[in-house]
């Protein structure tokens, strides 16, 4: 096995970054430092970790245009985008968990009761372990790291092979903001030794965002330790579009939440239900706007749909859009009509199918690529039946001009998020949560920090001599 970390870059296949993978000694001293260190760290008054963590957020701010552009050469998403992952998301969703924290960490009083003082207090867990992927990479990590660094808690990252110079900006981040030394770290690590790190005794909870195979692949890691874990993993989001919705807004949401990022999003739009009242009419704008994307050169000012992360991937979506045209599925996009299209390589652009059922892999099988898949539906009842049917069950969002049924619909719906009107956006006040295959756990909001400690009742009783 490599004990080398090589970044091949999607733009052109060459090496973009190499690093050494730490050693068995090399991690057990992270973990042993981050205990130290916590230590002292969770006796910091949280009004100091907070202007840390908003130090923090100011750094990488103003580094986000160079940034952006080592993310495009790193995964392959234009340079025209990147830059917001960390000016815009990233920092909306440190900041909103900076301003969350004194509330959701303060001490939960129990009523009163004569003679007695009654509280809970939440403590941090210890040592939190974040393994995060490649294609949201801020993003995703920040999810974790920040709430479980405001809580007292010592951070370990480690990142996916893919995105290594992330981390590194993470870790440059948090230097400048002044966070004490071994409070977060990095660690670059094979599969093997990241599972051998779960098992440890260092570690005391688990923060993972992957694939649903990856998601296993922890659990049995961590079987034999009471420890929790947090299971980010993926998605089929489905989407219904009502006959009473606003259709522009409709179409031009919806071709952003299926193609944006070349669809490699967890919480992408991946399958779309739609009333055959305007089923024809969305199809038409669909499509059309689809055809406006520029497939290339992600470091081209005009570009607007990089390519996937690797070969293999764009491979395997092109491997379902194949069989559901065998099935008897339509593409109603010519790929001819993109330059950089090519099989054998990342670029592929992107897929619009009708005439696809549920017995295609393409409808109930997570693509994580440029393709979707459009059905006509008759009834709110239908496009629910075909939504849950799914192992999968992240977001589902439904265009409609109706409120009252929005709630409706999406209380019958099984979704951790349910979105009216939008898609493909994590909301830092909100719970970001999963149900079936698409994990366990949530991230942001007040309820994000209940993961992240654990209780500790204090039952105080007065006496008189």
């Amino acid at each position: 096995m490599s004990d080398t970390l090589r970044c091949v870059s999607p733009i052109d296949g060459r090496v973009l970054v190499e690093r050494g993978l730490a050693s068995a000694a090399e991690a057990a001293n992270a973990l042993e430092t981050a205990r130290r260190a916590q230590a002292r760290w969770r006796d910091m008054r949280l009004s100091e970790r907070i202007a840390i963590i908003r130090a923090f957020v100011d750094s990488m701010v103003a580094r986000k245009d160079r940034l952006g552009e080592d993310l495009t050469r790193q995964m392959g998403r234009p340079l025209r985008y990147t830059p917001n992952e960390i000016g815009g998301g990233m920092a909306e969703r440190a900041r909103m968990m900076a301003e969350l924290a004194p509330e959701a960490l303060a001490d939960v009083a129990a009523a009163r009761k004569a003679g007695f003082t009654r509280f809970i207090r939440k403590d941090p867990l210890g040592v939190v372990f974040v393994v995060a992927p490649w294609n949201y990479p801020y993003l995703t990590a920040v999810n974790a790291i920040v709430p479980a660094l405001l809580a007292g808690n010592a951070v370990i990252l480690k990142h996916s092979h893919q995105t290594p110079l992330v981390a590194e900006a993470f870790r440059d981040g948090f230097a400048a903001a002044g966070l004490p030394p071994g409070i977060f770290q990095i660690l670059h690590l094979s599969h093997a030794d990241t599972e051998r790190m779960i098992a440890s005794d260092g570690v005391d909870f688990v923060a993972f965002t992957g694939s649903v195979e990856g998601g296993h692949a922890v659990t049995r890691a961590a079987k034999d330790r009471f420890i929790g874990l947090g299971l980010e993993l993926g998605g089929k989001d489905p989407a219904y579009v009502r006959g009473d919705c606003n259709l522009d807004h409709a179409v031009e949401n919806l071709v952003d939440g299926a193609f944006f990022n070349s669809g490699q999003s967890c919480c992408g739009i991946e399958r779309i239900y739609v009333h055959a009242s305007v089923y024809d009419r969305f199809v038409d704008g669909f499509v059309a706007l689809t055809r406006q994307y520029v497939l290339g050169d992600p470091l081209k000012k005009e570009t607007t749909l990089g390519p996937m992360v690797r070969a293999a991937a764009a491979d395997f979506v092109r491997g379902q859009i194949a069989d559901a045209v065998k099935a008897g599925a339509r593409s109603l996009v010519d790929p001819k009509g993109f330059a950089a299209d090519a099989p054998g390589t990342p670029y592929l652009a992107p897929h619009v199918l009708v005439d696809v059922d549920h017995r295609m892999r393409v409808m109930t099988e997570e693509s994580f690529g440029p393709v979707i898949g459009i059905m006509k539906v008759a009834s709110d009842d239908e496009a629910i039946r075909l939504m849950n049917d799914s192992a999968y069950g992240l977001t589902a969002a439904i265009w409609t001009e109706d409120p009252e049924a929005a709630i409706r619909i999406g209380d019958r719906v099984a979704t951790g998020t349910w979105f009216m009107n939008r898609c493909d956006y994590l909301d830092p006040e909100l719970a970001w949560t999963g149900v079936k295959d698409s994990g366990r756990g949530c991230t942001l909001s007040r309820l994000g920090f209940d993961y992240l400690t654990r209780p500790k009742s204090f039952h105080l009783r007065t006496t008189t001599k």
